[in-house]
């Protein structure tokens, strides 16, 4: 009755994490009974294991897609017949509890200033996983029609990136990330803020770089879109080398008088920056730049410092993408799921601004130690 017990709770573990069907559940859990009794052999012998817990998820993960690997590369053995090799079990039971213990528990840490259960870090992680799953009920990849959202859920993954480069100690990596969101954020700021033209510009100028990169397979088709880009260069006094920064920039045309806008570029400071009111980004931004290719910058950085500048800017950056998505999710919901957005915002965004609050003070106070 027992064993029956524990079969059934690991069915329903494996159901957890999704496991495929044709998958040979009774070979799973009899190797995974074999790495639960070779975890505590292993605790026996090596003292430092001792102290950490089995998490039975990750063990069955590691598992269950091991399993799944050699099948995968061993296309010649049939499932049926490597559960039946004592050898096999052996073999999977043992990588699979080596790569458990390695990258779960031994994993080399990069001497991270943050942590997961930090509140300046699991608050936004919070607040993003939770923006994150009502966005993955919104219509999405179309465009046309979904642009905005598209934008806005890449803005809000890549924040989680830079929060997950954060907790694991790749400071500068995650102040490079930052770099894209902040990209991100100022072509969603443009779009929200001048509507549909820029939003059609938008569009014309994608196809545009389809084109470009021959992504349409159509030689006539292709030719067509070359020759409406040549026109639309013509119009603003480009020159054939521009093409490449039309084709990236030309859509900030859909904006009102946007060539007369003082110093205004095709690019990305003096163009989409500037027009999204965001400038007084570009200072950090060029400090981003100079990361994301490698300067001495990188390879001679404070760690310290470079938590806290992209700490405090994936606050910011939040801070201004989560407004947007507010006012487009508190006016296509159910009252009750802006009930539920309400409930959740007024428990946590006051906690994200006591977290940004202090972030900031500690950065003013190792600057005050220069």
């Amino acid at each position: 009755m027992e064993k029956q017990a524990e079969r059934k709770s690991f069915n329903e573990l494996l159901d957890l994490i999704q496991t495929p069907s044709f998958v040979d559940r009774e070979f799973i859990f009899e190797t995974f009974e074999e790495m639960v009794e070779g975890a505590k052999g292993l605790k026996e012998i090596n003292a430092s294991l001792s102290a950490f817990q089995i998490n039975y998820i990750q063990l069955a993960l590691y598992l269950v897609n091991e399993h799944i690997f050699y099948l995968h590369t061993h296309p010649n053995v049939k499932q049926e017949e490597a559960v039946k090799d004592e050898q096999y079990q052996q073999f999977l039971a043992s990588v699979s509890l080596d790569k458990y213990y390695t990258n779960e528990h031994l994993a080399y840490r990069m001497g991270s200033l943050g942590s997961k259960y930090d509140p300046a870090i699991s608050t936004i992680n919070l607040y993003l996983n939770f923006i994150l799953g009502m966005l993955s009920h919104y219509k999405n990849n179309d465009p046309k029609e979904t642009l905005v959202v598209d934008i806005m859920n890449k803005g809000f993954q890549m924040a989680k990136c830079v929060s997950s480069l954060l907790e694991n100690g790749f400071e500068t990596e995650a102040f490079s990330t930052w770099r894209t969101l902040h990209e991100n954020e100022c072509i969603l700021e443009v779009i929200v803020k001048y509507g549909q033209p820029v939003m059609e510009r938008y569009l014309k100028h994608m196809r545009y770089s389809l084109a470009f990169r021959g992504g349409i397979p159509s030689k006539e088709e292709t030719d067509a879109v070359f020759v409406e880009i040549k026109e639309g260069m013509r119009a603003v006094d480009l020159k054939s080398k521009d093409m490449k920064r039309y084709i990236e920039y030309g859509w900030l045309l859909g904006v009102p008088d946007v060539m007369k806008i003082q110093d205004f570029k095709f690019n990305f400071r003096d163009g989409v920056e500037r027009v999204a009111g965001l400038s007084n980004y570009s200072k950090v931004y060029e400090m981003s730049s100079e990361i994301a290719h490698s300067s001495p910058l990188l390879i001679y950085s404070r760690k310290e410092y470079f938590y806290l500048i992209t700490l405090l800017n994936l606050y910011e950056s939040f801070f201004r993408i989560e407004k947007i998505f507010m006012t487009l999710h508190m006016s296509s919901v159910s009252p009750e799921d802006q009930k539920n957005y309400i409930r959740m915002r007024k428990m946590y965004y006051g906690e994200l601004l006591a977290n940004y609050e202090i972030q900031k003070n500690r950065l003013a106070n190792l600057a005050n130690k220069k």
